[in-house]
Order: structure tokens, then C-alpha cells, then sequence
């Protein structure tokens, strides 16, 4: 699909089919292209769950009000992330690069993030939002749906998942073939309040 083609019907689907799977060649191309989004430092530090187990799925669905997509959708994913990724052997986020060049991002790195939690989580979130949107486009280039969502328990998730300490969920990610269209936009803003030059 064309790339403003997949953009323009990029929607946030509600409802799947339950019977229409994921293909696995298209699975690990969607995944590949994920794993291409920019990132702070080059740091990657998304961790993406993908939930298969049908019973963990309806566990997850209760924590998330019952909401039919975290079963219906072919895929479940949740894209959380490793806050403390910055500090975790960050040699390894040059690896082909040049040993000055490592050295100096080495140092760099460090100054930026040590003792600003805020900024850690901040950035943290923000590599997982990048990852998300490719990960969501890159779904409907290949003909699937998907839908973003934060609507659920976070820490009954968590939970479920076993997810490590000093790890958040950015979001959970349903992906599949819609079962029925999506609503019309219903109030997008006008260019005019939303794009400002040089100062608000």
C-alpha cells in the first residue's frame, strides 16, 4: 500500500474478526519494520509483548473491561519499555560504530540521563510511541487494521505479564482484519489551531 494511502486509512478499529489470522511472513515484516524507528541514542527501548496464549488474552481482557478486540484481533501486542535501557551495557547501541564515536555518545549519554528520572521515563515513552505508529502503518500498509490502547489496568497487566521492575507499558496494540469500519473522523481540528510559526 501506498505510504499517504496507508496514513489517510490508518484507523483505530474496535472490532475483529476472530477468525482472520496473521500470516507469519507478514507478522515478522511488520516487526521488522518496527524495529527501524528512531529512538533516542539508539537506545531500542521497547520490549514488545506478543500475547498468543488464548487464556492469557481473556485475563487481559477483564483487565481491560471487557473490551472485545484483546480477543477478537489476530494479534495482541503490548509495547512496553525499559526505562533503565540507558544504562544497561550502552556499548552495544554503537556496536558498529567507530570506538572514538562510541566513547564520546558513551559520555554523552551518561550526562543526559543520570539522576533525571523524568526524562528517563519521558524518553522511554517516547521511543515506544515512535515504534507504535510504524508498527500500526506498517500493519495497514499490509492490509491489516489495528488499534492503540490504554484502556486497562495497568498494574493487573503487568501482572499478567510478569512484567521486570523498572519496566513500563507504553500501550497494548490489537491488529487484524476489521469486522466492521471504523467511524467517520468526527472532529478533527483545523490546521490553523494546531500548526503555529515560531512562537505560540
Amino acid at each position: 500500500m501506498e505510504l499517504f494511502t496507508a496514513i489517510e486509512s490508518r484507523r483505530s478499529v474496535k472490532h475483529f474478526l476472530p477468525t482472520s489470522a496473521m500470516s507469519d511472513e507478514d507478522f515478522a515484516q511488520m516487526i521488522a519494520a518496527t524495529l527501524l524507528s528512531p529512538t533516542s541514542y539508539n537506545i531500542q527501548h521497547w520490549r514488545f509483548v506478543r500475547v498468543c496464549d488464548p487464556e492469557l488474552r481473556e485475563q487481559i481482557q477483564a483487565a481491560a473491561w471487557g473490551q472485545s478486540q484483546v480477543t477478537e484481533a489476530a494479534e495482541l501486542l503490548l509495547v512496553c519499555a525499559d526505562v533503565q535501557a540507558w544504562q544497561d551495557r550502552p556499548e552495544r547501541y554503537w556496536a558498529e560504530a567507530p570506538a572514538e564515536t562510541r566513547a564520546v555518545l558513551l559520555s554523552m549519554l551518561e550526562d543526559f540521563y543520570t539522576d533525571k528520572p523524568q526524562l528517563q521515563r519521558d524518553e522511554a515513552i517516547r521511543s515506544c510511541a515512535l515504534a507504535a505508529q510504524t508498527l500500526m502503518l506498517s500493519a495497514r500498509g499490509l492490509g491489516y487494521d489495528s488499534c492503540p490502547m490504554i484502556g486497562f489496568d495497568q498494574e493487573q497487566v503487568a501482572r499478567l505479564i510478569n512484567l521486570p521492575e523498572n519496566h513500563l507499558i507504553a500501550m497494548m496494540i490489537t491488529v487484524g482484519k476489521a469486522a466492521e469500519p471504523a467511524r467517520p473522523r468526527s472532529g478533527q481540528l483545523p490546521l490553523e489551531q494546531v500548526l503555529i510559526e515560531n512562537h505560540f
